[in-house]
């Protein structure tokens, strides 16, 4: 097994890949990306991710970050992608189309993966929260460096709106918004993650981690905040890490035990 594999990042406006290196985090080959089709179906998506697969010529492992919640392997939302994709069993799928071995994973956990291994969240203790802001917004939950998987906190309600309205890039670029303006409603947001999860580190990604120095004097949140640092290359390398390791977290059908008295009383303690 070689410390190579292919990372793909799927998103609403773009696919991007190319090899990473899991032993620093680098690119092995310029990324290579094609335009997003629409309808992004899972036909679709699959066959235009494959000519990543063939532009790299690539015959080893592939991790692919998708913009939806992954259990197993099989997508569960469809945010910014077509609704076909619920219930579709998306690694199965890749698979199949490309002959491969592949590893799916939510695509904001990906690009926290990457920041957690290489980026702003190198050897962090405590709970650190990756918001990617982009066409929607993504998060990504760590404790002491371990995933809580699938979180969609960027559909948290803030006055009555959907955050994704209010704090995406997507919203910004639609609305016109000053970076005065955005950066409020980003620490709006912000502040009120604060609120219900008393993070000790927020990273931010996306569009303002590239352009941090005209978003930060406009960010105002009772805990630290600090930009991504692999920017756009998070989520390809993130992707990658996912496929190695422990990857992205399992889970089972089985339903959770009963309390018993002595597990109810050690809770009480």
């Amino acid at each position: 097994m070689t410390n190579h594999v292919l990372g793909i990042d799927i998103g609403g406006t773009g696919i991007k890949g190319a090899p990473v290196d899991l032993t620093t985090g680098t690119l092995l080959a310029e990324r290579f990306r094609i335009p997003t089709p629409q309808p992004a179906t899972p036909a679709a998506v699959a066959a235009t991710a494959n000519e990543i697969v063939k532009h790299f010529d690539w015959k080893g492992d592939i991790g692919i970050g998708f913009p939806a919640v992954v259990k197993n392997g099989v997508v569960r939302t469809a945010g910014n992608i077509d609704q076909s994709w619920i219930g579709c069993n998306g690694k199965e799928l890749f698979e199949n189309e490309f002959g491969l071995p592949v590893t799916l994973v939510n695509d904001a956990d990906a690009a926290g993966y990457a920041e957690m291994a290489f980026g702003a969240g190198k050897d962090v203790p405590g709970s650190v929260l990756i918001v990617t802001l982009g066409t929607g917004i993504g998060t990504a939950m760590f404790l002491d460096g371990k995933l809580f998987p699938n979180t969609e906190l960027g559909h948290m309600i803030i006055r009555e709106k959907d955050a994704e309205l209010r704090a995406s890039a997507s919203a910004r670029e639609r609305n016109e918004w000053s970076w005065k303006k955005w950066g409020g409603n980003v620490s709006e947001y912000l502040t009120e993650l604060h609120k219900l999860l008393w993070c000790d580190l927020f990273i931010i990604g996306g569009g303002a981690s590239n352009k941090w120095e005209k978003m930060e004097p406009h960010v105002q949140c009772p805990t630290k905040v600090v930009p991504a640092t692999l920017a756009n290359l998070a989520g390809i390398v993130g992707a990658a890490l996912a496929a190695r390791a422990d990857g992205p977290p399992k889970t089972t059908a089985k339903p959770p035990a009963r309390n018993t008295p002595r597990t109810a009383a050690a809770r009480r303690k």
